[in-house]
């Protein structure tokens, strides 16, 4: 009986050698090829491209710790998708160094304090990269994103805004706002008859709203200010270490763009604002302010240098350039993202441990009240919050304690030799860790535990000046690391004195939900009351 069939034969069958020669030891291979059906060309053509990524995973891993194979294109993909800490910890406790591969990007991760401080060190081998998608949602001329020269000059012009003197001006807005919230934390723990409700969202919004106030004063609105606290979250996703690298519609970095765009335009119009209303005199409030106010004057004087005519006029610091409102709007966002997750994070631990330890709470607020002379509403100049050794101590232990940054990604502009035995190739990911710096029980007795006193009459800040990585080290530091340090002892000594606050302890209390920065997995339960004085 005939029977229909449809054959696919490969092209190659029909080819012929034609006056080619081709030696006999090729004539087999060329006869499989010729004979082979589409399907196996296929699937031989995926067999060799698994066979090349597990080489060259194995040529780059050498003799650092790391799976001994990869999962083929994807490697631990699946997993980084919903990170988890304790995986994160076994990863460091593993070696000095070790590897991950996932899809294209070779990972190497520094683990110890050596380690870690040689890749900080290492600007001629590395840049910070954060991850693709971040030149997108940052824009790709953004300043955190400058190598070498250019980097180091336009952060020079960007030390200003954070000098002490700098530091004073920001203080009454954020007095200003915590006021207004710890108002609401009292509401909101009546609206739901004081039981219980997880805080980190009211953190998260909180702390928004102080860096926006700090950084463009009252040009933006509490709408706005609302919109992007709520909106923010969207932006994290969007830059977690492992994601897509292209925006694809309703996808993370998709939600996480149309969110910085809102973010990078409200603060533009900003940008709009602060330099009619500086060029008019009007006294600096915020950041972006006294950053305008340094445009202006470096204006004067290069305007006064060209007419060969300076007298009366001091040279600035750093002679600036006339930045666009969109470059300003950008430097200033860098601000926010440096700053927001991080201190939420800290914020929210702080609060809990505060309610979990009333013997070191007593101790701050005491200190606090004894700074205001005894009147608990009082504000504070930035002598007054520095003279308070004690809530500074805490404020460093905690830091040290929950590290709010983990990880800080670079990649490897070229080969870098990490140590005599092995190094990192050119284009991988290189990201020391400042976990175990941070936990040394060479360096902290009992790392595991809270202890201010370690800070406060102990020698950790002199014991641990090499460990401490909170803000990293090297040429990319965290430049407002002495903001970010006064901003959460001013939080804290202010709900010391207005606030009462109980914590609700959970079994998820203690674990580590990892969300670009460390929060507990309950994620805070929190009964707020006012003080009565």
């Amino acid at each position: 009986m005939a029977t229909n069939a449809t054959s696919f034969t490969s092209p190659l069958a029909t080819i012929k050698y034609g006056a080619v020669p081709v030696p006999p030891q090729l004539e087999y291979v060329f006869e499989i090829v010729a004979n082979a059906s589409v399907w196996q060309i296929l699937v031989t053509l995926l067999a060799l491209a698994v066979v090349y990524d597990q080489i060259r995973y194995i040529l780059n891993k050498g003799t650092i710790v790391g799976p001994a194979m990869k999962v083929p294109f994807i490697g631990p993909f699946l997993e980084s998708v919903n990170p988890k800490f304790e995986e994160y910890h076994a990863k460091w406790l593993s070696g000095p160094l070790s590897c991950v591969s996932v899809f294209h990007k070779f990972v190497v991760i520094a683990s110890t304090r050596d380690m870690a401080r040689k890749v900080f060190n290492s600007p001629a081998f590395v840049k910070p990269c954060v991850v693709d998608v971040a030149h997108k949602l940052l824009g790709a001329d953004n300043w955190v994103f400058l190598d070498g020269k250019a980097h180091v000059d336009f952060r020079k012009g960007l030390n200003g805004l954070f000098t002490r003197r700098a530091l004073e001006i920001y203080l009454p807005g954020q007095e200003e706002v915590y006021n207004r919230y710890f108002k609401s934390f009292v509401d909101i723990s009546k609206a739901a008859n004081f039981k219980p409700v997880p805080w980190m969202t009211q953190f998260r919004e909180i702390i928004t709203a102080v860096s926006c106030r700090t950084f463009v004063g009252h040009y933006l609105g509490d709408e706005a200010v609302k919109k992007i606290a709520d909106d923010y979250y969207l932006i994290t996703e969007a830059l977690e270490l492992v994601n897509f690298p292209i925006i694809i519609p309703f996808t993370k970095t998709w939600y996480g763009k149309k969110a910085a765009d809102m973010v990078l335009a409200e603060f533009a119009r900003c940008a709009a604002k602060s330099k009619i209303r500086m060029a008019a005199g009007g006294e600096p409030n915020c950041i972006m302010d006294a950053w305008v106010v340094e445009m202006i004057a470096s204006k004067k004087w290069r305007d006064a240098e060209e007419a060969g005519n300076t007298e009366g006029l001091t040279k600035p610091t750093h002679v600036l350039r006339d930045f666009t409102d969109y470059e300003i709007a950008q430097t200033v966002f860098t601000f926010l993202f440096a700053s927001q997750d991080a201190t939420s994070s800290a914020a929210t631990w702080l609060f809990q441990i505060m309610a979990q330890r009333p013997d070191v709470l007593d101790r701050v607020r005491a200190e606090n009240l004894a700074t205001r002379n005894g009147n608990p509403n009082a504000p504070v100049n930035l002598e007054q919050l520095e003279s308070m050794t004690y809530t500074r101590a805490v404020v460093r232990e905690l830091l040290r304690y929950r590290p709010p940054v983990l990880m800080v990604p670079y990649v490897a502009k070229k080969p870098f030799p990490i140590t005599d035995t092995y190094t990192a190739p050119k284009g991988s990911m290189v990201i020391p860790s400042t976990y175990l710096a941070l936990r040394d029980p060479e360096v902290y007795q009992n790392p595991d535990v809270f202890d201010p006193e370690r800070y406060y009459t102990g020698d950790a800040e002199v014991k641990g000046a090499k460990n401490y990585l909170v803000f990293g080290t090297g040429p990319h530091y965290c430049i407002g690391q002495h903001y970010a340090q006064m901003n959460l002892c001013l939080f804290l000594g202010k709900a010391s004195l207005q606030l009462e606050w109980e914590h609700h302890a959970t079994p998820l209390s203690e674990e580590i939900q990892v969300f670009a920065t460390i929060f507990p997995k309950d994620h805070c339960p929190l009964v707020f009351k006012e003080r009565k004085w």
